[in-house]
């Protein structure tokens, strides 16, 4: 989508922190972060909400989980502890509507 804020940083016109890369995903910091580590995960293909994910989709939500497994790795957080945040639709707290997950 055209006017989608994290279509283009998937697309690379908007820069951004890069954490972890895929061919399916892309994983980079929030730039106003809720915890000491704040990693926001996206597909790089444009799905609105989680409930939009149909069956074609649903190989990037499973992409986005094996990324968040390997975030957590990198920002050492893997032993420690983590969690990971879905919101979806406006009463759910999506600000973007992207579907992406907070690695916290």
């Amino acid at each position: 989508m055209e006017d989608c804020i994290f279509c283009k940083i998937a697309a690379g016109t908007i820069p951004c922190q890069k954490v972890y890369e895929d061919s399916r995903v892309l994983a980079f910091e929030d730039i106003h972060p809720m915890a000491p580590v704040h990693i926001i995960i996206i597909p790089k293909r444009h799905v609105a909400t989680l409930m939009d994910v149909d069956a074609e989709a649903m190989a990037d939500l499973q992409a986005m989980m094996s990324a968040a497994q390997e975030v957590a790795r990198l920002k050492k957080v893997d032993r420690k502890g983590f969690r990971v945040v879905v919101n979806c639709n406006e009463e759910g707290g999506q600000v973007v509507f992207h579907l992406h997950m907070h690695l916290l």
